[in-house]
């Protein structure tokens, strides 16, 4: 299962790469609790699955709390950010082509 692919650090965000390809890339990420991916944009959409935990992911500055199981879209060019609300983990697809 890919949630036993990364553990978790306290007070820091883990990634880790499982593939990266042309046509796009799959990251690990796992946060500790209130860990956090500040507002930034991607010239590519990218899908999250939600592996674990709770989290606030805020698109073009709507907020939305995903959890285990959820999945959702980052569109390109659109801001985002992610805040961990606790310990979380997601599977980050970056679709390039």
């Amino acid at each position: 299962m890919p949630a036993e692919s990364i553990d978790y650090a306290d007070g820091s965000v883990v990634s880790k790469v499982i593939t990266r390809k042309p046509g796009g890339n799959i990251t690990l990420f796992a946060f500790d609790k209130d860990e956090e991916l500040t507002e930034h944009s991607s010239p590519h959409d990218a899908l999250v699955q939600v592996l674990d935990g709770v989290a606030e992911i805020t698109i073009a500055g709507k907020p939305s709390c995903v959890e285990l199981g959820y999945c959702i879209l980052l569109p390109a060019n659109i801001p985002h950010a992610l805040k961990a609300m606790e310990k979380f983990k997601m599977m980050l697809t970056m679709i390039k082509s």
